[in-house]
This record gives C-alpha cells, structure tokens and sequence, in this order.
C-alpha cells in the first residue's frame, strides 16, 4: 500500500491526540459546568459520555489517513459508450486554396473540422484527403488528437495528382467505414467547394451506393458562388502568382452549387451551406441524431484509491459518538426532513434513460407514465423519445395531446417535433409521402406562427414544400436532414427558445415571403451555374 501524501499519514498520531485532548478539555468543563449547577447533575455528567474522546480521537487519526491518500490493490474497469463511426473527406485541391472565405476555403474547411474532431466525445473518427486521387491519413480511431495533427498537415501539396476526384473520396470513404463492425450509423462528412464538373458521372454513381449501402453523407459546401482567382503563396505567405490554365489565363473557380445538389439528392445526404457561420456546430447536431452503437471497453486500474476505508471507519465512529449521546434525536430529526426534498427531486421515469442515449428505453418508461391524467409536459416528453426512438407514427399521436396545450412554448416545440415526425415518416412510406410531406407543412407553419424566428422551422418547413407537389422550387441549399430539436432531451418545465440578438420577430406571411424569396433567388442562381457549367470548354483540370 502506498500514500500520495506521506507525511500527512505520519502526522496522523497528532492529529489523534489533539482531537482527544481537545475532547477531554471540553469534557472537564461540562462536568464543571454541571457541578455548579448541582452535585446531581455533575455526577450525571461524570457517567455518560466517558468513552466520547476515545471515538473522537479514532475518528481525527481514520480522517487523516483518510486525507494521506491511501491506494492499493488493482481492479478491472468495465465502460460502455455510445458512439458513430465518422469519417472526414477533406478536398485539398488548388481550388480550396482561394480566398473568397477567409481565411481560405482550405483553412476554414480545416478549422472547422477540427472543432468538429473536439466535440465528437467517444465517437471514432478517420479522415481521408482528395486531390485527383484520394489518401487514406487516418483510420477509425478514437485519438482525436492524431486526427488534429493529421488536419493541421493538410496541403494540395501532399497530393501527387491535382484536380477533384471526389468519386474516389466518396469510394474510399465508403471502403474505410464498411470496414468497421460496429452496428451504429456510418457517416461520411466531404468538406469540398463541389469542383467535380469534369468527373460528374462517376460522382453521382459513387453517391447512389453509399445511399445502396445505407452510409450517411453531409457535404460541407466551401467558397462563395462568385468567380476568384487562386492565388499561390511561397513559404512567407506572400502571393506569388495566380493560377494559370493550359493557355496562360488565370484560372476563375467558384462554389459549384449544382454539383453539390446532384451529389447530395443522389446520397439522401445533408447538405451544409457555406453562408452558414458555424459550420461545426451545424454537422455536430446531423451527428446528434443519428444512431449509436454501444461499444464496451475493459481496462486495469493498478493502486485504487482506498480513501473509502478510513472515512468509512471514521464516519462510523462518529455515528456510534452520536448515537450515544442525546444529539441523537436530534440527527434522526434532520435526517427526516432532508428525505423528502431529496425524493422530489429525482427525476421522472425514462429521463436519466433519455440522458444516457438509450431512446428505446426511455419511450417504453414514458409512454408507461401515461393515462387519463397526464399532463401536457408528460406526452411532449413521450412523444419526443418515441421520435428519437425512430417510432415517428407513435410519436405523432402523442405529441397531438401536447400541441393542445395553452402554454405557447410546450405548443411550439411539440408543433416542431410533429413536423419532424411527418417528414420522417413521408422518407419510409412512399404511398402516403405526399399527404405526410403536406402535414408536415401545415405543423411547421403553425410553429413558425408562434416563433417566427425560429431556423430550424424555416428549414424542415422549406425542405417539406420543396418535397411536395405540385413542386414549388426548393432551395439549393438546404440541409436533407437539419437538426431536428425534438432529439433534445425531455424538458419537465421547457423554456422558449430566445431569438437571435438584433433580430426581429417576424410573422407569419412574412416568414413565408422570406422563404419565398429565398427560394426563387436561389433557384435563379442554380440555373445560371449549370449554363455555365455546361457552356465551359472540356479540359483537363489540376485544381
């Protein structure tokens, strides 16, 4: 046995006798106390408490070797996680080495990535580079930080080939997350400005069997859609030149929307657009709502703490001092009245499973706790679980008992989370996909109505008129699965989310006129990129 502080445990002697000679002092002076009063009294005093310094001093030398930090033994350490195998395709060809984002597409692209790599937590990660050909520099692993470095490296200079072959990207990616045996979600993030016009065929092909093969996709679009040139730097940062085609003219490189569509229609992927600030945060709720798989690990702990021996003895010697002596009555009365607060806080049933991660359990405790009497807050929260639980025709139903609620906050995120079920439900049954796409619709507008400020809404409220027919004209970039609030965990008292600072609330036709806008500006903007696209000579690209 060892201490990780040796000299306190020889002091532990002295600790013991101070606190028995303090308890003899007080002891003498309660008798005196007594006398004084009445002869009867101190001779009351002289009988009860005579074993009471002994205890107390045990107790002062158990709390110091307590403090000294004794460690022995060894023992097996058994943890079970939660977590997504996810890798990273970053495209570092010389178009993300323009400067239309600052700091260039590449190194916002990498930033980040790499606060991606730090909130992911125990999920594995692997990350693969692509020029014209692809590289494997990390696989699955849970070191995130041998990823960083990895991420920190990235240069078009490591690559032997230039263009954009994001088909092999895509391929090797696949390849590194089929490779994995865990039973959760597999997800592919590509950070890429979508430079793929002169290998599109082979693209689309590659992003059809990652959806055949049930991986999940998020492209991170980089660049703006406005043409730039790409500058090339020496070592001390200074422009060098500009990069120069086959003819001598500067090369122009934009964001390629419409590549960015096709390849994220033909994967069922998610799409993140560019505009957006916080990049990051946005992949990290996709990740949040896909599914985990359980992973168990097993490891040897040499020289456990054994703190708990020596408080143990002391806090029993002090509870037999206690019990002894007529302050008992009072401890016991203590001890009564901390109980009850301490049992109404606990929380509900399928919360802490809801917590954990475990969707499944947490619906059947919730829904359990339902019946004639169940308050608004008590269906929100079924319903909510049996959405995370993938049950979104159950969660419907019990989220309809929450949306009659008088109170606007509850209304407004069971209202949500209705919308979210209904899409759900309309991406597994193609038979009723388009009244499902419509009431999904109507519940998001009626969520909009009571924050109008609300993102989130816009986009599932976007994307589900974008499904429905007749077609409306659906924007470009929105997101195929963005962050559904109903996986946050149940809320007993849910409080209304603030809007943005500096933003107004809007209402709800203007809300739509918005999304109206926004929808037909984009679509506008796609059509000029694909004239373009196609109107552009073929050649062979090195960036």
């Amino acid at each position: 046995m060892t201490f990780d502080t040796p000299l306190l445990l020889v002091l532990a002697p002295v600790v013991a006798v101070g606190v028995g000679f303090l308890s003899v002092l007080a002891r003498r002076r309660r008798i005196a106390r007594a006398a004084a009063w009445s002869p009867v009294l101190a001779a009351a005093s002289r009988a009860g408490g005579r074993s009471g310094p002994l205890l107390l001093a045990l107790a002062g030398l158990s709390a110091a070797v307590a403090v000294a930090g004794p460690r022995g033994g060894r023992q097996t350490v058994t943890t079970e996680t939660q977590a997504l195998s996810v890798v990273l395709a970053m495209d570092i060809s010389r178009s993300m080495l323009a400067e239309d984002t600052k700091p260039s597409r590449l190194g916002r692209a990498v930033r980040e990535a790499r606060r991606l790599v730090q909130d992911m937590g125990q999920d594995r990660v692997g990350l693969v580079a692509f020029a014209g050909r692809s590289y494997i520099l990390s696989p699955l692993t849970l070191d995130g930080a041998a990823v960083t470095l990895f991420l920190d490296a990235l240069s078009p200079d490591i690559a032997s080939q230039g263009g954009t072959g994001l088909a092999a990207a895509l391929s090797q990616g696949a390849e590194l997350l089929n490779a994995s045996r865990e039973a959760g979600d597999r997800v592919l993030v590509v950070f890429t400005d979508g430079e793929a016009l002169d290998s599109l065929p082979d693209v689309l092909a590659a992003a059809r069997r990652l959806r055949e093969e049930q991986v999940r996709v998020v492209l991170v679009a980089e660049g703006t859609p406005t043409p730039v040139q790409i500058p090339l730097r020496d070592s001390a940062g200074t422009v060098v030149e500009y990069k120069l085609d086959e003819s001598g003219t500067p090369v122009e490189t934009w964001r390629r929307d419409d590549v960015l569509q096709q390849v994220a229609d033909a994967a069922e992927a998610a799409l993140v657009p560019a505009e957006l600030p916080d990049q990051a945060a946005a992949v990290r709720d996709l990740l949040a709502a896909f599914q985990r798989a359980p992973l168990t690990s097993s490891s040897t702990e040499d020289l456990v703490p054994l703190v708990w021996i020596p408080a143990l003895i002391g806090a029993v010697l002090l509870a037999i001092q206690t019990t002894t002596r007529k302050s008992a009555a009072l401890v016991g009365l203590a001890l009564v009245a901390l109980a009850w607060p301490a049992r109404a806080q606990r929380p509900a049933p399928g919360v802490r499973d809801f917590q954990a991660g475990r969707s499944r359990e947490a619906a059947r405790a919730l829904v359990g706790t339902l019946g004639a009497s169940a308050t608004d807050t008590a269906w929100y929260n079924a319903g909510t679980a049996l959405l995370a639980a993938g049950q979104p025709v159950e969660a419907r139903k019990a989220l309809e008992k929450a949306a009659q609620t008088v109170d606007p906050d509850l209304r407004y995120r069971a209202l949500y989370n209705m919308g979210v079920a209904a899409l759900r439900e309309a991406q597994a049954d193609s038979t009723h996909r388009d009244s499902l796409f419509g009431v999904a619709a109507e519940r998001l507008q009626e969520a909009l109505r009571l924050v109008p400020s609300s993102q989130r809404a816009k986009w599932n409220l976007e994307l589900a008129q974008s499904r429905r027919p007749p077609p409306s004209g659906g924007g470009g970039s929105t997101p195929k699965n963005p962050p559904p609030e109903g996986n946050k965990p149940p809320d007993p008292s849910p409080s209304r989310p603030e809007p943005p600072e500096g933003v107004p609330n809007l209402s709800q036709a203007q809300a739509e006129q918005i999304l109206n806008s926004v929808s037909r500006e984009e679509r506008d903007t796609r059509s000029r990129r694909i004239g373009r696209a196609r109107s552009a000579p073929a050649a062979v690209k090195d960036w």
